[in-house]
């Protein structure tokens, strides 16, 4: 069995049969390591930069996003990396 980070998480395949998708963080190296896993195997891997974390995230948070039928601009703001601004902001 390979010893998993303590900064992780494991994702498991609806297909069921033992995969997996394995995140681990590696903030020493500045990367996060995405993994694919059959039962105790591990039959890829790809290591993402750091600085590209944000980027993977706002691509998933868009198509969650499109998912759950966000407006365009809701998802375009997400994808900047900038909080949505509140409903109930007025310019004064």
């Amino acid at each position: 069995m390979v010893a998993f980070p303590v900064r992780g998480e494991v994702f498991l395949d609806q297909r069921g049969e033992g995969r997996a998708l394995r995140l681990a963080w590696h903030t020493e190296a500045d990367i996060v390591v995405l993994s694919l896993w059959q039962a105790d195997r591990c039959s890829g891997s790809f290591r993402l930069a750091l600085d590209d974390v944000p980027k993977f995230v706002a691509a998933l948070v868009e198509g969650l996003g499109a998912a759950a039928n966000l407006p365009a601009a809701q998802a375009a703001r997400l994808r900047q990396n900038r909080a949505p601004e509140p409903a109930s902001a007025t310019a004064i």
